[in-house]
């Protein structure tokens, strides 16, 4: 008997990702599942590897929340043995489903994974994943081969107010380029004309560096990461990506919650300048990132390995 699954989820990458520790106990818990999942545009290339994905609704917002009449449109005509929704709607109580599990919205204290694992019933919370195919990691192989030791860096944010100076970055990688001899940098960013202004400048000071802003699907974008020995990035996208792909992950953290997002991973920690969340970046010195570096690299000796 085939079981069916609903997984409603985020418009933004980030929480997307971390919503996939969900799915990958869902993914365990029920090895005959077939998965629909529904998230934002920006999102959809989270998901696109999953295992067992039947299928992916893209649901990008509208006015008058026309977007929530669209889904239904597109799962009320099935039955669903589970389904969820992580962004605190209705709509499960309104489609045909054996168990339903509806978290609610808005922002609350504590680790944001252990609130997405509350919801059905997990303490702590699961570890996001990232699901990457074959043909995305002999791409990443191309790009940033073996040999060397990979420092990732992600200058980019949803907003300029996140983003940590450039000349920071610099000095980071280049302090990070002691503990990891002759290392190389990759720099890491999303689509789009705000995120190359945002990575132009440290571009500029590293003229060395592989840039990736852009340029690849975010399957790809995940298994290049996995090849990295570390990444340093602001609090995005990219930084939950880089701890959901396992690699040991520095988040940079000012003017937003250092608690509740932190980076989620098998080896990740965030710095945050004092008085955060209501700092600046320009707050958080290079001394404290370039100690949390560090401290990570210490606990993971395969990291001074390419």
């Amino acid at each position: 008997m085939q079981v069916r699954i609903l997984f409603v989820t985020s418009n933004r990458v980030g929480d997307a990702v971390l919503s996939t520790g969900l799915l990958d106990h869902l993914l365990r818990a029920y090895p005959q599942a077939r998965f629909t999942v529904a998230c934002g545009p920006p999102a959809f290339g989270v998901f696109a590897r999953m295992p067992r994905l039947e299928r992916l609704i893209a649901f990008g917002k509208q006015t008058y929340d026309r977007h929530w009449l669209k889904l239904w449109s597109q799962v009320a005509f099935t039955w669903w043995d589970l389904a969820i929704d992580l962004r605190g709607s209705a709509l499960p109580l309104l489609i045909p489903a054996r168990r339903r599990v509806m978290m609610r919205g808005g922002r609350h204290p504590g680790l944001h994974i252990n609130r997405l694992g509350a919801a059905m019933g997990l303490t702590p919370g699961p570890l996001p994943v990232a699901w990457t195919s074959a043909a995305d990691r002999a791409k990443a192989a191309q790009l940033l081969p073996e040999g060397t030791p990979w420092i990732g860096l992600g200058p980019t944010a949803n907003w300029d107010g996140k983003v940590w100076p450039a000349e920071r970055f610099a000095a980071l990688a280049r302090g990070l380029a002691e503990t990891l001899p002759g290392a190389r940098v990759a720099v890491f960013g999303g689509p789009g004309t705000v995120e190359a202004r945002l990575a132009e400048p440290l571009l500029a000071a590293l003229p060395d560096a592989i840039n990736l802003v852009g340029s690849l699907e975010l399957p790809e974008v995940a298994a290049c990461l996995q090849r990295c020995a570390i990444f340093a990035g602001n609090d995005s996208g990219l930084m939950h990506l880089a701890a959901a792909a396992g690699t040991p992950t520095l988040g940079l953290f000012g003017t937003t919650d250092p608690v509740g997002y932190a980076p989620s991973g098998r080896l990740a920690l965030g710095v945050a300048a004092p008085g955060a969340p209501n700092a600046t970046m320009a707050d958080l010195s290079l001394d404290a990132a370039l100690d949390g570096a560090n401290r990570l690299l210490a606990q993971d000796a395969t990291a001074l390995v390419a």
